[in-house]
């Protein structure tokens, strides 16, 4: 492919790296990550070869849950720097080449927010309309409460003004009423504010809640809100207008025909990536059985974007490990694995555990499944210190066991802060600091920062498999996850053994010309395809093969042909 056209759409092989500033580097030693802090480790993140930073919520906020209570849309949080400590930032990314994006959190506010204090000091507020208001809160749906273990309502009673106000997450975080058009036009000042100070797109939190019909007060309450998609459709084309080549992230954790609609169906022009929860979920459980057909399955299963748009894949995110899309006994296959203990369980439906614990360490397969993640069709989403290995903390409540401060040493505080104390603590044990760091690794040709980074490497010389026709292939053995990506004649073949064990399998490869061969992008080797297509591959436990279809003039160099070069006549 001409990269002319791959920079056009930027993100359909970019690769994208979640952080959380208050736990990545504290630049001024008060023990919270900041701006400052970041902008000194943005090489870091250029070594990687990332391509584009997604920033968890920076605003100011009371941080009863992690930030994504807000009290002011156009400000940055004071612990964690200034406005112009942002632009530092933002001008240091650009200058690697490196985009960001940050969370669009418009589902809710804090409650401490000044439009929600404005709101329920009278019925008659200027604000009283931005906010969801009942006089008798509607019948609950259990299953719409997103966090069952603190909250068994989706509406508060507001003793000020005798009215329920509606929260679709926690009591303190008061549901927008988007019906509002002045609440509209409002977020679209927010979007315009920060893509001015040079973001290139937003993650969308929890997509399909933003706009939800609850009636009530307002005027627009009963038959005249705009339906979901039609506010994502005019929020794209405000973004579009701002900056052609602005995207959206979309968090819809839906089934395959649900979701498909919040792309905008075959016209793309709703939301620009959506993460693929159902193939992430089935990989785990591939995993606990160490059988790819579940995540074969949902591969198949899986439809096409619409064009310019693209599925974001993902081995876990900044929020609990989701298992809600499997059956009952198939997410039990998974705790059983990954997460026995009650305590690593959370919501029911999920796991507050990072892989490298999941998979007792096992470099092996923690590999593998990087290598899946660069290479399955999608554009990879990392979170913070996945590159490394780091571990959780289970002593920390919920979900916040992940997103613990960034391990840079071994040394104290583990190189994240000079500060005497840090409020949210380190990780312990077997993947703490000592054992797992950025420093060591970088130094390592071993480690896993060095497999990443080469994985990451190979996905940007191949952009057949971010925008190519994919296609599962049938690896004969249950064992093996193999697929192949075609695009503009170019062909890549990719090979995944679920299992430890050894496994030969027997591929059907066609439309390959006669003299091309099969170049092994990790190792070294070629493999000619037979003239029936029926291609032997020998898989070693947890193994995996990217393979690119070349002739043997355009194969890349190996160890044999170098020495063949430097041979006397």
């Amino acid at each position: 492919m001409r990269l002319s056209t791959t920079s056009d759409v930027w993100w359909k092989n970019a690769v994208i790296y979640c952080l959380d500033v208050e736990t990545y580097a504290d630049g001024n030693g008060d023990g919270i990550g900041d701006f400052r802090g970041l902008a000194q480790h943005v090489d870091h993140l250029d070594r990687l070869g990332v391509t584009c930073i997604w920033l968890m919520p920076f605003f100011p906020s009371p941080d009863r849950d992690d930030g994504y209570d807000i009290t002011d849309f156009y400000n940055i949080d004071p612990r964690l720097g200034t406005l112009g400590d942002f632009v530092e930032f933002m001008r240091v990314a650009a200058d690697r080449g490196i985009k960001v994006i940050a969370d669009l959190v418009v589902n809710h506010t804090s409650d401490e927010h000044p439009w929600f204090k404005d709101a329920r000091s009278s019925k008659d507020s200027t604000y009283r309309d931005w906010y969801i208001w009942s006089d008798k809160p509607e019948p609950d749906d259990p299953s719409g409460v997103v966090f069952p273990d603190e909250e068994d309502s989706l509406w508060e009673f507001d003793e000020g003004s005798g009215q329920y106000y509606y929260h679709r997450f926690y009591r303190f975080q008061p549901d927008l009423n988007t019906a509002n058009p002045e609440v509209r036009d409002e977020i679209a000042r927010i979007l315009g504010f920060w893509m001015e100070l040079g973001l290139s797109g937003f993650r969308v939190d929890a997509v399909p809640f933003l706009v939800e019909d609850m009636g009530g007060d307002s005027e627009e309450g009963d038959g005249k809100l705009p339906d979901v998609h039609t506010f994502l459709r005019e929020t794209r084309a405000f973004m579009k207008r701002r900056n052609g080549g602005a995207m959206l992230l979309g968090e819809v954790n839906l089934p395959y025909p649900d979701l498909r609609k919040y792309f905008g169906d075959d016209l793309g022009d709703e939301v620009t990536m959506c993460f693929d929860f159902i193939g992430m979920q089935r990989m785990y459980l591939s995993l606990a059985r160490e059988d790819a057909s579940p995540l074969a399955e949902a591969l198949r299963e899986r439809p096409a974007p619409p064009k310019d748009c693209h599925w974001a894949t993902f081995v876990r995110n900044h929020d609990e490990l989701t298992l809600d899309k499997l059956t009952d006994d198939e997410r039990q296959e998974v705790f059983d694995a990954f997460g026995p203990d009650k305590d690593m369980q959370v919501y029911g439906r999920g796991l507050r555990r990072r892989l490298p614990p999941m998979l007792d360490g096992d470099m092996r397969r923690i590999k593998m499944v990087y290598s899946l993640l660069f290479s399955l069709p999608g554009t990879p989403v990392m979170f913070y210190g996945e590159e490394i290995g780091m571990g959780e903390n289970l002593s920390l409540k919920g979900r916040e066991a992940v997103r613990t401060p960034m391990q840079w040493t071994p040394h104290r505080n583990a190189g994240f802060s000079t500060a005497d104390s840090l409020p949210v603590p380190l990780v312990e044990g077997r993947f703490g600091p000592k054992n797992v760091n950025v420093s060591a690794q970088r130094r390592d040709p071993d480690s896993l920062l060095t497999w990443i980074s080469t994985l990451v490497e190979r996905y940007r010389e191949t952009p057949e498999l971010a925008w190519g026709d994919y296609q599962v292939l049938d690896s004969g053995t249950p064992a093996v996850l193999a697929h192949r990506a075609d695009i503009d004649g170019e062909t890549m073949v990719v090979l995944h053994n679920f299992s430890g064990q050894d496994v030969t399998c027997e591929v059907l490869i066609e439309g390959l010309d006669e003299d091309e061969v099969l170049t092994d992008l990790l190792i070294e080797g070629t493999v000619k395809v037979p003239s029936d297509g029926r291609t032997r591959f020998d898989m070693a436990p947890y193994g995996c093969r990217w393979l690119r279809a070349s002739s043997p003039e355009e194969a890349p160099a190996d160890s044999a042909d170098i020495a063949d070069t430097q041979s006397p006549d």
